[in-house]
């Protein structure tokens, strides 16, 4: 069973911004100590650990590559030795790199593929060994898996294969009542998402959704929240969170 006499204590990858940055401030004001993670930005790490400290809140910044494997095990030691442990894993860091395959750049697909598929291996692989009994890893897809729009052959291909690794790691945990789970948001309101569109293609984007917006970096940080703490009956599923988009 959770032990539920301590708060528990959560690590989010690519902490420091969009969505990732909804989820920590989610997390922390459901009582969650935090783990603010970051790859090159540690200056918004830092602030946002200093928003949640200031509100009465515990969060620290731990930095590093998610694909580097040495790396995150030192963001995990440091976070277990701050906090005691770790209950919920939420990998939320990506990079998206759009282009038509027929004139795909291989370097591009190559860093899609560290940061998305290598980086994925690593954190889950990490958090496989290191949750609590009655935690939780949260990882990060995309709707487009099944929209399947143009020019998102490679990061949709990325984004697939976290499906898969995700699916299978939850049966692989049996017995250790670890939950797994993949979150795939719609078109959010992001600078990964906003990157390189112009208005039209946004409004193109918000109007193919029924409730007719972009979705907001809180309202996928809701679903990290019950996957994080009440879902416990929930595992091994993609939790397509996007409006209706079909």
């Amino acid at each position: 069973m959770t032990d539920t006499t301590t708060p528990r204590v959560a690590l989010v990858t690519g902490g420091s911004g969009g969505i990732g940055k909804a989820v920590v401030e989610k997390l922390a004001a459901d009582g969650f100590a935090v783990a603010v993670h970051y790859a090159g930005n540690q200056a918004k790490a830092d602030a946002l650990v200093e928003q949640i400290t200031a509100n009465g809140g515990r969060a620290i910044a731990v930095g590093g590559d998610v694909a580097d494997e040495i790396a995150m095990k030192e963001a995990f030691d440091a976070t277990e030795t701050a906090f005691g442990g770790i209950d919920v894993v939420v990998n939320t860091a990506g990079i998206m790199l759009l282009s038509p395959i027929a004139t795909l750049d291989f370097a591009e697909l190559d860093r899609m593929h560290r940061t998305n598929i290598r980086g994925a291996f690593v954190v889950s692989q990490l958090a496989a060994n290191r949750l609590r009994a009655g935690g939780a890893l949260i990882n990060f897809s995309t709707s487009v898996t099944r929209t399947q729009f143009p020019t998102y052959g490679a990061y949709v291909a990325s984004k697939a294969a976290v499906e898969s690794i995700t699916m299978i790691l939850a049966r692989e945990l049996r017995g250790k009542d670890i939950t797994v789970n993949a979150v795939a948001p719609g078109p959010t309101a992001t600078p990964l998402f906003l990157n390189g569109k112009d208005d039209a293609a946004i409004q193109g984007l918000a109007k193919a959704v029924p409730l007719e917006r972009l979705g907001q970096p809180e309202d996928i940080a809701e679903t990290v929240a019950f996957l994080a703490g009440p879902a416990r009956w929930v595992n091994g599923q993609v939790i397509f969170t996007n409006g209706g988009l079909a």
